[in-house]
């Protein structure tokens, strides 16, 4: 409007329209005669070009360039003009000149000289900037600190009032590149922040003729995020970064997001392809406005969602675990009697505690939760120990009950040798000297009555047998009689040691089907953990 006011206004000046202003009025034309004329027709030719510009043509390029170049030009060096009108017309245009490619160092020098205000002619109106980034590296999680550290490529976008300025009147000099110390930049910076930048800074922005600006520097964020452990080392990050300013308020600076979420993810994708145990799985993202107090701010968040390549600790945990549980496992198959059992467990016992101890670097630690993984090797040297002490308890029970010729108790016999028997499968074999003591033993001594009998003495028992009264023969009976119960002692003595065999038999064939069950659980568990991380 001030522009077809200056420029109609010196129209108005010239002596033909004096002299035709005489003609049709009959006086001179004063001052505010030519005002309120020049008024009335840029109101008229304002309203003809703003109300009917739905029906009109693209702009003409012979008038784009007598308006925007010449005509703009021809009001922003007049002397008439007030200096509100010199600041609209900075704000609008910057000056060329002839023989210098892009804007004069003077015009640029006014702009820097307000780098202090936010470049706005209307306050009222926000600076709206656009953000985008691109993951390039993570650098380091601390899950004890709860720590991200990563390296981003930022780039900021924002709208510069004051640096537009006509290529074509510039020597075709689209974009050019200024001191980002010599502008005003928007003070965006990331609210998950805990530590200092030490990244390079880019020291240049450049500038596009339409007075957009674009800032790339280089920032090393160490961010805050809340990692979840439990899944290591298949586990998956989510890790928010919210962008805002940091002191003007929504009525002064207003973000939104520079590309699609899908493009930052496909560029980060690309330079996080070969780095290092951590895979991008997508960026996400969100505008939301942030309250606080009477306040209100701008704010937008993205979401970086990755996850841990879990390659490394298989080859170097878990695998190297399981070789150990097998060994373990197969111990089993030792005679449950033999003290090399215990000894050999308590070897492989030894073996996988220095195992923790290495590995235990590799293993992350947080005062919130312990991993999966570390749990699973808790419980493996829990159950290495359980069979130790299983070892230990049959040991006893082969050894210690069965040499002092205890019964078996009634609740073991009920408890072991039939329910839980019959649960795991248990066979007892056929003892051969119980059928012997179900047969009723005769004396070999004894003699039926004969007629050959003349010349020894005989004598007549109770129940009718004759048996030989010789010395001799009394007293080899009675030898045979302490030597069968000798050997019925011993026989019973075996029959308990038998029993208590098989009490200990059972238990330890108990012992290692729940072990073998507990294992193979947990190894389907991490399976299913390592297949659901392929699919995502």
């Amino acid at each position: 409007m001030h522009l077809w006011s200056a420029f109609l206004k010196s129209i108005l000046d010239h002596q033909w329209y004096q002299q035709w202003f005489t003609i049709l009025f009959g006086k001179e034309a004063k001052d505010s005669d030519l005002i309120f004329s020049a008024g009335l027709l840029e109101t008229i030719l304002i309203t003809n070009i703003v109300c009917g510009s739905h029906d009109l043509p693209p702009l003409p390029k012979w008038l784009r360039i007598l308006v925007l170049k010449y005509l703009a030009r021809l009001a922003c060096m007049k002397k008439s003009c007030d200096k509100n009108f010199e600041v609209s017309c900075l704000a609008k245009m910057l000056r060329c000149e002839e023989g210098q490619s892009g804007p004069t160092y003077d015009s640029l020098q006014e702009v820097i000289d307000k780098k202090s205000f936010r470049p706005s002619v209307n306050l009222s109106s926000p600076t709206i900037t656009n953000i985008s980034f691109t993951l390039y590296a993570i650098l380091g999680v601390n899950e004890k600190a709860q720590i991200l550290t990563t390296f981003l490529w930022l780039r900021l976008y924002w709208f510069h009032e004051f640096l537009i300025w006509d290529p074509e009147a510039c020597d075709g000099i689209t974009k050019i590149s200024l001191p980002v110390k010599d502008l005003w930049t928007p003070d965006i910076i990331v609210y998950e922040f805990v530590d200092d930048d030490v990244s390079q800074a880019c020291p240049y922005v450049y500038v596009n003729h339409t007075g957009h600006i674009r800032y790339d520097r280089m920032l090393r964020l160490v961010s805050a995020c809340n990692l979840q452990i439990f899944s290591f080392p298949f586990d998956i990050q989510n890790c928010s970064f919210t962008f805002g300013s940091y002191m003007h308020t929504i009525k002064d600076v207003r973000v939104s997001p520079a590309l699609s979420f899908k493009e930052m993810t496909g560029n980060s994708k690309r330079y996080l392809q070969a780095s290092g145990e951590w895979e991008m799985v997508v960026i996400l993202g969100d505008a939301d406005i942030l309250n606080f107090g009477i306040d209100e701010w701008d704010i937008i968040t993205f979401w970086v969602v990755i996850k841990r390549r879990p390659i490394l600790y298989v080859v170097n945990l878990i695998i190297p675990s399981s070789f150990l549980m097998i060994i373990d496992i197969m111990s089993f198959y030792l005679p449950p009697h033999s003290v090399d059992r215990s000894s050999f467990k308590m070897t492989l016992i030894l073996g996988y505690t220095v195992f923790l101890l290495i590995m235990n670097d590799l293993l992350p630690s947080t005062a919130n939760g312990t991993p999966l993984i570390g749990i699973y090797f808790s419980v493996c040297l829990a159950l290495m120990t359980i069979s130790l002490l299983e070892t230990v308890l049959i040991t006893c029970v082969l050894h210690h009950n069965s040499m002092k010729y205890r019964e078996v108790p009634h609740w073991v016999q009920v408890l072991v040798m039939r329910f839980i028997a019959r649960l795991i499968c248990y066979s007892f074999p056929e003892d051969p000297l119980a059928k012997l003591e179900g047969k009723q033993e005769t004396n070999p001594w004894v003699v039926q009555p004969s007629q050959s009998t003349s010349s020894q003495q005989t004598s007549t028992n109770a129940s009718g047998s004759i048996t030989l009264d010789v010395p001799e023969l009394r007293q080899i009976s009675q030898d045979l009689r302490e030597m069968n119960t000798y050997l019925s002692i011993l026989r019973k003595e075996d029959h308990l040691q038998n029993q208590w065999c098989h009490v200990g038999y059972i238990l330890d064939f108990l012992l290692f089907r729940i072990y073998l069950l507990i294992i193979t659980g947990y190894a389907l568990v991490i399976i299913c953990m390592w297949c659901i991380w392929m699919n995502q």
